[in-house]
């Protein structure tokens, strides 16, 4: 008898730990998020959902998500075009993540506005037009979109990242992003990678860009999988929201977290469309582009988000 209620009031001790821990989870998860909310300002994106036409995406398969990433590049207009064009690729039961990135200037079929820059497709009918335009011409299918404003990337990285991140760089940016970026080997934080990942001035022009991008995104990745940023998510959040409007649920964000810890130890793997030998500069009614060879790009395009494929990755 004695044994039992022994038993039983550690069982009630232990009720009350668990109970006390998840309130204190809590509470703090809240004083985080809203710490975020102080750092943000009023960003664009503040009410998710309302701005853009509803988003028609695909339900995954397999456990294989593709999500939208947009880089919005505003400038004080209402929508403009996406600055950046990516898609991310994360597999819920391998752990792998993969980039592939579509060039601005690749020429290609909106539906119901005909030839233009892909990048034109998000301020003629915002994130669903877009999703449209790259399943018409890669019949590639999108799950999900996440827009970032690029007046809050700078405070999300900061928060990711609050070290720093190291990068190497080539030669003198300056040029059209406000800052001078020196050569060699240097630590940036939020704003100075901004302008870093957003230069295009130079002898590779958007092609060095959006190798940077891919860069930066494969270290931020890094950053996001240590048990720091894990604690800091509540407040990553809380700066985030005002700058990301994403159709994203709550229990796909989790997932994905998850995931990256669980694979942190793996390599990002990245694509650039168009792949090597598969376009032509050319200048036409929109402005100089990128004439690309869709049977090419839509086979390297799909093989490399469906399947294991190192032989695709990291193609110039």
């Amino acid at each position: 008898m004695k044994r039992r209620r022994v038993k039983r009031k550690w069982k009630r001790i232990l009720f009350l730990l668990v109970t006390l821990t998840a309130l204190m989870v809590v509470l703090y998860s809240i004083y985080q998020y809203k710490q975020g909310l102080s750092v943000a300002s009023d960003g664009m994106y503040k009410d998710d959902g309302t701005t853009f036409d509803p988003f028609q995406g695909a339900d995954p398969q397999f456990g294989e998500i593709n999500i939208l990433l947009i880089g919005s590049d505003t400038r004080g207009e209402d929508i403009g075009n996406s600055d950046s064009l990516m898609i991310a690729h994360y597999n819920q039961n391998t752990h792998d993540f993969k980039i592939a990135s579509i060039m601005r200037d690749t020429y290609v079929d909106i539906p119901d506005h005909g030839k233009h820059k892909i990048n034109a497709a998000f301020a003629l009918g915002g994130p669903e037009l877009l999703r449209n335009t790259i399943k018409q011409n890669f019949d590639v299918d999108i799950n999900y979109y996440a827009i970032v404003d690029f007046d809050g990337f700078s405070k999300i990285v900061d928060i990711i990242a609050p070290n720093g991140i190291e990068v190497d760089i080539p030669y003198e940016m300056s040029y059209g992003i406000d800052m001078t970026l020196h050569p060699g080997k240097q630590t940036l934080h939020g704003k100075e990678m901004l302008g870093y990942v957003r230069f295009r001035q130079d002898r590779l022009s958007d092609f060095g860009r959006v190798a940077r991008q891919q860069e930066v995104v494969s270290k931020v990745k890094e950053q996001a999988a240590t048990m720091q940023s894990v604690v800091n998510l509540p407040k990553l959040l809380g700066v985030a929201d005002p700058y990301i409007d994403t159709n994203v649920d709550i229990g796909t964000m989790f997932a994905i977290g998850k995931g990256l810890i669980a694979g942190k130890s793996k390599k990002m793997e990245s694509l650039r469309i168009p792949i090597k030998d598969s376009y032509e500069n050319e200048r036409v009614n929109v402005g100089a582009v990128l004439k690309i060879d869709y049977e090419k790009n839509k086979q390297a395009l799909k093989e490399f988000l469906s399947q294991d494929n190192e032989n695709l990755a990291n193609q110039e």
